[in-house]
């Protein structure tokens, strides 16, 4: 049972009226109209939640931020299983893909339903509103920045809902401004949220100061992101779990590694005709084993399955491995399990986000898995903190020092600390992040960030490859006015 349920709420969507002059149809609508909704706290209440439901649909975000970069290939069940997430992985996706399309209006749902809240915050006063405002701030800075990771400049609304017809006049906004809008909505966060909410699974003053360490890291602002990051190490309530082994198992959720997690349930049910509003986690179906039957995992699509070379950047004796990866050959041997193999098998699954055993299955089973998603770790702040002291010529003593103490986690001793420093000491960091955050969906923004994608994705353009297309639709809709992203 989840803490806090994301849900779709009615009471919030936009209602067209149409007035009429005879009495008998002159009637009160059955719901309120927005422009008079907030009259309550419970109405911000009500529509944060709406605000925090579009988080669910970042499970293809994750699992596209895998399937482009080196880590994995895209699998499923032939060459033309989901064609959109087969061109990403090929690097030969167009503006018509679909998934792009789905990104870009599933993030700027989100976008709209905090800006909802926001444009009528000063409707009424009542304790505790900075809260709420605070985490619409970071909802709508988090779908934000979901959005200039993947397209680059991209219309900036503040405060106010984005309406049908409002496309005509609105163009896409440089990302240094974006980017601007996303800290100052963070530093508002940060000085309105408490380290602990009251309720589990809501976003909380390390959240916000760890994505916007997120933020400044992804501008190479490394002063400002050490800044920000040291001050969560040390004042923040987080830390590594002990034994890494129990990292993603549903009954260990919202620990005291999570610094960011997406809330997901299998208590309501979906189907494909609406992936969006499943209330589960679709990524760990589409990653999950081919026709399987044996014990612990349940089957799935085989998508998303982890390269050699991904498996072979792990040290020997680095007991992170089984955790990350399933090697589904070795473990058949083991166990008696049987499973089919797909579109692209390399004999790994992505341990960390594939089904378990023991959910309801209510709906279709592959698209109501209630694995929450870690979308910020401590592990990964410990890691984003050496990486900004270390490229920012900082302090690569203390940068040494958050990256061992992620290694000593993992390895269980002080023998494997790292003692080197520059750009061998950059290596180190890199190496780290891709093994500590292997199929968690941050490996091709890293590389993309770092300006090291065009060296290790095959078929990736440099100038090209960095930002996705914006959806040719979105363009359509502006007249036409929108230029296109470079090389597409």
């Amino acid at each position: 049972m989840k803490n806090i349920k994301y849900i779709i709420l009615s009471s919030v969507a936009l209602i067209a009226t149409i007035s009429c002059s005879d009495d008998f149809v002159d009637v009160e609508p059955a719901n309120p109209a927005s422009d008079n909704y907030f009259n309550t706290e419970q109405d911000y209440q009500d529509a944060l939640v709406g605000a925090y439901d579009l988080l669910q649909t970042t499970y293809q975000n994750v699992l596209l931020g895998e399937i482009a970069s080196d880590n994995t290939l895209c699998g499923g069940e032939s060459a033309t299983d989901v064609p959109g997430f087969q061109q990403i992985d090929d690097m030969i996706h167009t503006s018509s893909n679909s998934q792009l399309r789905a990104i870009w209006g599933w993030m700027f749902a989100g976008v709209n339903r905090a800006n909802f809240i926001l444009e009528f915050q000063d409707n009424i006063d009542f304790d505790g509103k900075e809260n709420i405002l605070a985490q619409a701030r970071f909802l709508r800075a988090y779908y934000y920045f979901e959005l200039v990771k993947w397209f680059g400049d991209v219309p900036l609304v503040v405060d106010k809902r984005i309406l049908f017809g409002e496309q005509n006049d609105l163009d896409r906004t440089p990302k240094e401004a974006v980017y601007a809008q996303i800290e100052l909505d963070l530093i508002y966060a940060i000085d309105n949220l408490p380290y602990t909410q009251t309720q589990v699974g809501r976003i909380t003053k390390g959240s916000a100061e760890a994505l916007l360490g997120k933020a400044y890291l992804y501008q190479d602002k490394f002063g400002a992101a050490a800044l920000v990051l040291e001050n969560l190490i040390d004042n923040g309530p987080h830390d590594l779990v002990t034994d890494y082994t129990t990292l993603f198992e549903n009954d260990n959720e919202n620990n005291i590694e999570s610094v960011f997690e997406v809330q997901y349930t299998d208590q309501e049910g979906a189907g494909f005709e609406c992936l969006q509003c499943s209330e589960g986690n679709v990524a760990v179906g589409f990653n999950g084993i081919r026709n399987y039957n044996g014990p612990l995992f349940d089957s799935g699509f085989s998508f998303n399955v982890p390269t050699q070379e991904a498996v072979d950047e792990f040290e020997s004796d680095d007991p992170r491995f089984e955790t990350a990866i399933l090697d589904i050959e070795a473990w058949a041997a083991s166990t008696g399990a049987t499973f089919g193999t797909g579109y692209e098998h390399t004999g790994y699954y992505n341990r960390k986000y594939i089904a378990r055993k023991g959910d309801s299955n209510i709906g279709d089973q592959n698209l109501t898995n209630p694995n929450n998603y870690r979308a910020i770790r401590f592990a990964d702040v410990l890691l984003m903190a050496a990486e900004a002291l270390n490229r920012g010529s900082i302090a690569d003593d203390r940068a040494q020092n958050y990256l061992n103490r992620v290694r000593q986690r993992a390895f269980g001793d002080m023998n494997h600390d790292v003692t080197v420093s520059g750009t061998a000491l950059t290596e180190a960091i890199y190496h780290e992040r891709r093994v500590e955050l292997v199929g968690e969906g941050h490996r091709f923004f890293d590389l993309v960030r770092t300006g090291r994608a065009a060296q290790e994705i095959d078929g990736f353009i440099a100038g090209k490859h960095e930002l996705f297309p914006i959806p040719q639709i979105e363009i359509e809709l502006t007249g036409n006015r929108w230029a296109q992203n470079p090389g597409y």
